[in-house]
């Protein structure tokens, strides 16, 4: 199994109506429901456009924090889904239902295999 990345940024989302967004909303809470049924869901979650946005950075030794986003873009993360299957047929698949669901396209990306924790 591994656990992939499946995520689009807001710019990508396009302008629509307040009663397009309501009539696309079941149709992402029935793919994330089939992915949970699949017994492949890890997590899903849009972004707050207006929330908090902050950054972190002890490149100097000294951890500083600042208000805004670590580098000035045109583009940011508006939603994400992380699913555990078994090969990448399988997170294109899921790839494709969010993309349909949403009506906006989706990246997909495999998490590298990082250090692993003991007893595993």
């Amino acid at each position: 199994m591994a656990e992939y990345l499946i995520y689009f940024n807001q710019q990508w989302v396009g302008d629509h109506t307040e009663e397009w967004f309501r009539g696309r909303g079941p149709l992402a809470a029935a793919v994330v429901n089939e992915i949970k049924a699949a017994g492949e869901y890890v997590f899903a979650g849009g972004l707050e456009e207006d929330g908090p946005v902050f950054s972190a950075d002890a490149t100097s030794g000294t951890t500083m924090f600042a208000d805004g986003p670590y580098v000035e873009t045109k583009e940011w993360l508006g939603g994400l889904t992380v699913v555990d299957v078994a090969d990448e047929e399988t997170a294109r698949m899921w790839a494709g239902k969010i993309a349909e669901a949403c009506g906006w396209p989706q990246e997909v990306r495999r998490f590298g295999r990082g250090p692993q924790s003991a007893g595993e």
